[in-house]
């Protein structure tokens, strides 16, 4: 059997990060309350991180703990330069569950802290808090955004394509009322006409009616 020693085993680390310039890493820790945990990391100017969190309140009832709705609870997200006398570079509030992304501006050692933020008895309960984060270069970011791009691209392509569909189907219906209109108004005139005709037809058989039956009235010396 072949055994490693430590030097050994740190040697292959390193040769893993070259390979892999991104980094994917994730870990959990448990809060009281609303308690802000901070992580420090040395970044070099470019270094993006992209962070998914997911956080969760001890449930005694069922003694584990369980999801929560974004109306009760929230968490903050704050990134410092400590180099630049703790400057904050992102602020950022969001649901239970969630993700942020930060590139790094200057190289230097930068401070992530973490803080659930809640109302009522959930303020004081037992917090559990999943961290996943990704560290990669900047071009890695752009890849990324290049992709999401091309993805969103994507779906306005398939959604003028469906909005142009529907069109020509709304143009093809306005062409079917169209001649529907047109063919029910020559219907109608005709009808119209017909029924003029007829009409003049039965006025003119009364008048030649009453006239003949007038002179045959004379010649019958009836009046």
């Amino acid at each position: 059997m072949i055994g490693f020693s430590g030097v050994q085993l740190v040697s292959a680390a390193l040769l893993g990060l070259l390979l892999f310039p991104t980094q994917v890493f994730g870990f959990y820790y448990y809060s009281n309350g609303g308690e802000r945990r901070c992580f420090q990391k040395e970044l070099t100017k470019g270094t993006y991180i992209q962070g998914k969190y997911r956080v969760s309140v001890f449930d005694t009832a069922l003694n584990t703990y369980q999801d929560v709705s974004p109306q009760d609870f929230g968490l903050t997200v704050d990134i410092e330069e400590i180099f630049d006398d703790n400057q904050r570079v992102v602020h950022q509030k969001g649901s239970p569950m969630g993700d942020f992304t930060f590139v790094a501006l200057e190289s230097g050692e930068h401070r992530i802290c973490l803080q659930p933020q809640a109302t009522g008895w959930l303020s004081k309960t037992k917090t559990k808090v999943e961290l996943e984060f990704e560290v990669g270069s900047d071009a890695k970011l752009d890849s990324k955004r290049k992709k999401t791009m091309e993805s969103l691209q994507d779906k306005v392509n398939m959604l003028s394509s469906k909005v142009m569909q529907i069109k020509l189907e709304q143009q093809l219906m306005r062409d079917r009322e169209a001649q529907f209109r047109d063919l029910s108004e020559n219907v109608n005139s005709r009808a119209m006409w017909w029924a003029v005709i007829q009409i003049i037809v039965l006025a003119t058989t009364c008048v030649w009616q009453m006239k003949h039956l007038g002179s045959f009235f004379v010649k019958q010396k009836v009046l």
